[in-house]
């Protein structure tokens, strides 16, 4: 018998180790995941506001897709408002580092990046005037050791909020102003690759710019609507998944309030902009949990919690 110090292996007889990368992924990138918009919150990145959006007045604002002036110091202390609930409910708040100091815009994060169980996507924008923000968000997800399973690229363009998660196996995918044909063929392609199963494609209607403009996920199997811009074809694959669509009909809260742009902590606890009472009251009687924060000045940017806030941690939703 040849003892094993002596057998002599070539270099190139090796076979590689065929588990997923999944399997690996905690070990070797960190602790990353999302597969839903309502599971327990554990991670978010944010772009605290910086100096660009101190020349934002009543001059320019509309050159940038504000709809009015904002205030600065107050815009950073309702976002600091919003980390804050995100800490006390157990949540690592992580800033974008480096960001461009031209673009206005870059606090509203979900649009940059979408996070997937394997990974981001890192997004491209579609409007000139936001072109530029993702490589900030690249280069602090890489320092995150955040993978990064895809960029759009070619002549895509996408936008995270234009996808929604309603589950581990199927994701909404809308196209319209903001994303083309291209753009989420590219991220159809990439969760096929990581096992989703079920892609509901719609039309983003005008008058909405992203999914979140018109629904938004509660709790597992509950999904806010505002029924007017939601086509038939989505309203009649998701009911057929077993997804309650639960109607605001308050186009006031919904338009100027931003009602729907919130974010669940866990399933069936949401927090959300103040001053929707309607919002607030049907949500709690289909037993969804409100917390109210104060972001009327963030607002004037057109966005809120939602659109603030790219979720780099959720715990998987059981059953």
């Amino acid at each position: 018998m040849v003892e094993k110090s002596k057998i002599k292996v070539q270099g190139e007889r090796w076979f590689p180790k065929e588990n997923s990368f999944s399997d690996e992924m905690k070990d070797l990138w960190g602790d990353w995941y999302c597969d839903s918009e309502i599971g327990k919150l554990r991670a978010v990145l944010m772009h605290r506001p910086g100096v660009e959006i101190e020349g934002i007045t009543e001059l320019n604002f509309a050159e940038y897709r504000f709809r009015s002036a904002i205030n600065p110091v107050r815009a950073r202390q309702q976002q600091d408002e919003l980390a804050n609930i995100y800490r006390d409910h157990g949540v690592d708040v992580h800033y974008v580092d480096g960001q461009r100091t031209d673009r206005p815009n870059a606090m509203f994060m979900r649009d940059l990046m979408f996070m997937t169980p394997e990974g981001a996507i890192v997004c491209r924008p579609a409007i000139p005037a936001r072109r530029g923000e993702e490589r900030a968000v690249a280069k602090t997800l890489a320092s995150l050791g955040v993978p990064i399973i895809k960029t759009i690229n070619g002549d895509g363009y996408f936008e995270g909020a234009s996808a929604m998660w309603v589950n581990r196996d199927t994701v909404i995918i809308g196209t319209g102003s903001r994303t083309n044909e291209s753009g989420a063929q590219q991220v159809e392609t990439e969760l096929r690759n990581i096992g989703v199963k079920n892609i509901i494609r719609t039309g983003i209607p005008y008058g909405s710019i992203h999914l979140d403009g018109y629904m938004n996920m509660v709790d597992k199997n509950k999904l806010l609507i505002f029924p007017w811009h939601v086509t038939y074809d989505c309203a009649k694959e998701l009911l057929d998944l077993g997804i309650e669509l639960i109607e605001l009909t308050n186009i006031d809260e919904l338009k100027q309030g931003m009602s729907m742009n919130f974010v669940a902590l866990e399933p069936g606890k949401v927090v959300m902009p103040s001053g929707n009472p309607e919002t607030k009251a049907l949500l709690e009687s289909h037993d969804v949990e409100v917390i109210n924060v104060n972001l009327d000045e963030v607002m004037n940017g057109w966005g809120a919690a939602h659109c603030m806030t790219a979720f780099l941690k959720r715990d998987p939703v059981i059953g």
